[in-house]
C-alpha cells in the first residue's frame, strides 16, 4: 500500500503561482486524513504559505503534510508550527557565478523580454531562479511564450557549460531553475525517503512536468510510480481517486 503522496505545485495542485482553489484544498485535506503528502516545488517558502497552507484548515492533520520549496532543496515540517529541517544553501561567490551566466545565457539566446512583470532572476537562498516575463507576470502572457519549451531549451544548452557544477532544471512555464550539483526532484525524494522512513516503492509522485528534461522528470528517475497530469483538473480526479482507495483499504 502506498504510504506517500508527493505532489508538485505549480501546473499540477494550482495554476502557475496561483493558489490552490477551494475543491483542491478540500481535497488535500482529505487526503491528509488518510495517507502522508508532501509537495515539492520550484517556489520558495512564502508560495508556499500563499498556495497552499493558507486555504487548508490549521489542524493536526497538517502533522502528515511535508513542504520542500526550491525543488527539494529546502525541506518543512509541521510539530505545532512549521519548521525548516534543512536548507542546501549557496555561497555568494556562487550565487555570483549563476546569476551573471543566466544573464549572459539569455541575452546569447536572444529572448530578453521588452516587458517584464517583477523580478526576473530571484535568489531563493538554494536556489536561483530565472522567470523569462518576471515573478508576477500575468498567467495568460507565461502560457504563451514558451509552450513547446523551445525557448528555454536552447537557454538551458548556452547555461549549462557555463555553470556545469550546477543542476539546471526548466520548472513552471517560464522559469529555469539552478540549483547545487544533485539536488533537484529526486533528492527531496530521498530526503523524504530518509525522514520519513517511508520506501521509495511506497510513494507516488504527481506532477505536469515528468517529461525528459521537465522538472518533475528527476523524480521519476529515482524510482517513484509517478503520474502525469495536465494542470489541476486532471490532477483532481486523480486525488479523489487515491482518497477512495487508501480509505478503503483501511477501512476493510
Amino acid at each position: 500500500m502506498k504510504k506517500l503522496i508527493v505532489y508538485d505545485l505549480d501546473g499540477t495542485l494550482a495554476e502557475s503561482k496561483s493558489s490552490v482553489d477551494e475543491q483542491m484544498a478540500d481535497l488535500l485535506h482529505d487526503l491528509l486524513g488518510v495517507v502522508r503528502v508532501a509537495v515539492i516545488s520550484g517556489g520558495d517558502w512564502p508560495q508556499f504559505e500563499k498556495q497552499v497552507l493558507s486555504h487548508l484548515p490549521h489542524d493536526e492533520r497538517l502533522e502528515n503534510l511535508s513542504l520542500l520549496p526550491t525543488c527539494g532543496t529546502k525541506f518543512f515540517r509541521y510539530s505545532g508550527e512549521w519548521k525548516k529541517i534543512y536548507s542546501e544553501d549557496f555561497t555568494a561567490s556562487q550565487k555570483t557565478k549563476i546569476i551573471a551566466s543566466l544573464k549572459q545565457a539569455v541575452a546569447e539566446a536572444g529572448f530578453t523580454a521588452t516587458k517584464v512583470w517583477g523580478e526576473v532572476i530571484e535568489d531563493r537562498g538554494s536556489q536561483i531562479t530565472f522567470s523569462a516575463l518576471g515573478q508576477q507576470a500575468p498567467l495568460e502572457e507565461k502560457e504563451k511564450w514558451d509552450p513547446d519549451y523551445a525557448k528555454r531549451k536552447k537557454i538551458k544548452g548556452i547555461l549549462e557549460p557555463l555553470i556545469a557544477n550546477f543542476s539546471v532544471r526548466m520548472g513552471g512555464s517560464t522559469s529555469i531553475d539552478v540549483t547545487k550539483p544533485g539536488i533537484d526532484k529526486a533528492y527531496g525524494i530521498r530526503k523524504l525517503r530518509d525522514l520519513l522512513g517511508i520506501s521509495i516503492k511506497e510513494m507516488v509522485y504527481i506532477g505536469d512536468a515528468l517529461f525528459k528534461g521537465g522538472n518533475d522528470y528527476p523524480a521519476e528517475e529515482a524510482g517513484v510510480v509517478s503520474i502525469p497530469v495536465r494542470g489541476p483538473n486532471e490532477t483532481k480526479p486523480v486525488t479523489e481517486a487515491i482518497i477512495a482507495c487508501l480509505d478503503g483499504s483501511q477501512q476493510s
